[in-house]
């Protein structure tokens, strides 16, 4: 599994990301988008940009066996009053086939080390909704620490949810 910038060839899956909710699952929908921002953002930056990049998650398509982008991995820069680059929330999607195989962990910790062995960041962020169980230890595996609970913070579903924020430091306190 690897990580890479998206390609014109990839067009297709960012643009089902806002036009399928199964794409990013019951707890990233959003609702639908226009599918052309999608492409829009990708002539624009190839959605690497200093504040918000999003890259490709490349690995077997477990139908196929073929390399594929089995899903998207972001980052979005957050000011905590430190220097710019500091802070980073981090964000996964997987497609449904590629869900409950563990690679989502691994898209994670391949996320993580290229934050950490390419920027500055000195702590990331992940939210998660309270009733995402497989999220939450896929988190845990990679070392987030799980910080609190933003009280109906995200409205899904017809109601408002939980979501919890997890945090991961690059040198622990004390160090």
């Amino acid at each position: 599994m690897s990580l890479r910038p998206f390609r014109e060839p990839d067009l297709p899956f960012l643009e089902r990301l806002g036009s399928d909710p199964s794409v990013t699952g019951r707890y990233v929908w959003a609702g639908f988008r226009d599918p052309r921002l999608r492409r829009l953002r990708w002539e624009k930056d190839g959605y690497v940009a200093n504040d918000s990049t999003a890259l490709a998650v490349i690995g077997k398509d477990p139908a196929s066996g073929q390399e594929a982008v089995l899903g998207i991995a972001s980052w979005d820069a957050r000011d905590r009053g430190g220097p710019p680059g500091g802070c980073y929330e981090i964000g996964l999607a997987l497609l449904p086939e590629c869900r409950g195989r563990g690679l989502g962990t691994t898209a994670h910790q391949l996320l993580v080390r290229h934050l950490f062995d390419c920027t500055l960041a000195q702590r990331l962020e992940a939210q998660t909704d309270a009733d995402n169980i497989a999220e939450q230890r896929a988190l845990e595996r990679v070392g987030f620490n799980r910080e609190g609970v933003l009280r109906n913070a995200r409205f899904r579903e017809g109601s408002w949810r939980d979501m919890l924020i997890y945090g991961l430091l690059r040198t622990p306190p004390g160090d």
